[in-house]
């Protein structure tokens, strides 16, 4: 019973996946046969699965389970869910490729030194929500407040 379970599970992430990386089925397949031989993820055994997982993680697949810490975590001030907001309206510009909450993080560590939104000081955050305000402005971005 675990090994289906496993199995299963890790079908489940090779499509998340796929999904993740935008590849159509034909590529979707040939990675698959690439790896395996095998064009379909259920014809699969659980190291041929895991060695599928690993190719699309060199391809840039990231893993991001559901129960981190930090995605309970989010700061919910005011402050944090304007950047947030500001982060997304430049992703959906096509400014920012990843809107994930790990990527902002990252940037606003580049920024400022800090890991996490959580941990912005009031003059911290006001500096990225300064920077994220321009560079919406640079954009051409014309709402940057939430509605």
């Amino acid at each position: 019973m675990a090994k289906f379970n496993k199995k299963t599970k890790l079908i489940q992430l090779i499509h998340v996946g796929k999904n993740q990386l935008g590849l159509d089925d034909d590529l979707y397949r040939e990675v698959l046969e690439s790896c395996t031989g095998k064009t379909s993820s259920k014809l699969l055994n659980i190291a041929q699965l895991e060695a599928v997982l690993d190719r699309m993680k060199r391809l840039g697949f990231q893993v991001e389970s559901k129960g981190k810490a930090g995605v309970k975590n989010l700061a919910d001030d005011a402050q944090s869910k304007l950047i947030r907001h500001l982060w997304l309206q430049l992703h959906s510009a096509g400014q920012v490729r990843n809107s994930s909450e790990k990527a902002l993080a990252k940037f606003v560590e580049n920024k400022v030194g800090v890991s996490a939104l959580q941990f912005l000081s009031t003059k911290n955050a006001d500096m990225i929500i300064t920077h994220l305000r321009q560079w919406c402005k640079r954009c051409g971005i014309e709402r940057l407040d939430p509605a």
